[in-house]
């Protein structure tokens, strides 16, 4: 199961009371007090890992809470710290604060750590309040109380190459043919409810990360369809690639539905449309004279490669070309980066 939203509770460990204690040694006259401090509570974090895709661990889940501090105990002795508690989440996650509506931070990157609430300061003993005209102090602090905060979990999935196109245009066939991932196929539009996630693998050991979107229809924008749930996926795409069924069984045309497809992704986020865009004509076996290919070049008047998902024809040129768009996008990033 497929989950990219969770509302979650969150509560760092309360920390420790001091003690109240005096020295009791039998030959030590006026030993005075001896009460050590409380632990301090156990803090809250979030990681992202590699090998999470889904926020499926907190759907039976709402409740997180760090242990709490120890009291501390006589002979000064320091009660023990709470242990943290680390909780793991997908890369692409954003943190929330529900009730003030504020981003407190994207994990966008594998190992990326943060603390979201701190644990509560153990309390002094009274050895700590022991003075020159209170030498025997009978009271102590206590502990403080963790942060607490509702949290809402919202997941972007990270992809190099995010495929977009009308349903059924063979956005999944694509991504089974290039990956192992396996997604559902058939002959009915919607056969792709959550998007799948692919490694494309290619020689010299070169890999990029494909994301099959379930697919758009008009108005998706606005909630139609399955499309505005999925559209954050893409967000965070290097490239997208649009996919297009040349020969739709509606009898609807390629390039107006480019158009709409173009539409929905620019009413959307203006951010998302003008992201480098790859434009594919699927299912060129049934047009072996290519003429239908060319007569969608001139309609579009862009570039447009073609393939064929189901016999395989022009899949690997295509992966040899996104992995080297990809290639030059990360290293452009690299140098924006180097040069702030």
């Amino acid at each position: 199961m497929f989950i990219d939203e969770a509302q979650i509770w969150v509560k760092a460990g309360d920390g420790g009371n001091g003690c109240v204690s005096f020295r009791r040694e039998k030959y030590v006259p006026k030993g005075g007090p001896n009460g050590g401090d409380g632990g301090r509570g156990g803090n809250i974090y979030f990681q992202a890992v590699e090998n999470l895709g889904t926020l499926m661990d907190f759907a039976g889940k709402h409740h997180w809470q760090a242990q709490k501090g120890r009291p501390g105990s006589g002979n000064n002795k320091h009660g023990a710290n709470g242990q943290d508690l680390i909780i793991d989440v997908p890369p692409g996650t954003l943190i929330y604060d529900s009730e003030l509506g504020l981003l407190l931070k994207d994990l966008n990157a594998v190992a990326m750590k943060v603390r979201i609430c701190r644990g509560g300061r153990g309390g002094k003993g009274n050895k700590a309040f022991a003075t020159p005209t209170n030498q025997t102090p009978r009271h102590a602090e206590p502990g403080k109380k963790g942060q607490e905060r509702n949290i809402r979990l919202e997941l972007k999935l990270i992809a190099d190459v995010g495929l977009v196109g009308m349903p059924n245009a063979g956005k999944s066939t694509l991504i089974s043919r290039c990956s192992a991932a396996r997604p559902k196929i058939a002959d009915y539009p919607f056969t792709t409810i959550e998007p799948v996630l692919g490694i494309v693998e290619l020689s010299d050991f070169r890999r990029f990360v494909m994301a099959d979107i379930p697919g758009l229809i008009e108005g998706a924008h606005n909630g139609a369809g399955l499309g505005y749930e999925f559209l954050k996926h893409i967000e965070r795409t290097r490239i997208i690639v649009h996919i297009l069924d040349i020969m739709p069984t509606v009898g609807s045309d390629p390039a107006a539905n480019y158009q709409t497809i173009r539409n929905e992704l620019e009413q959307y986020s203006k951010a998302l449309a003008q992201k480098e865009e790859i434009i594919v004509a699927n299912k060129i076996d049934l047009d072996p004279d290519g003429k239908i290919v060319e007569e969608l070049r001139k309609k579009l008047n862009r570039n447009v490669c073609s393939i064929s998902a189901v016999t395989g024809e022009g899949v690997r040129e295509l992966s040899e070309s996104l992995w080297q768009k990809v290639k030059e996008s990360k290293e452009l990033k690299g140098k924006i980066k180097n040069s702030h």
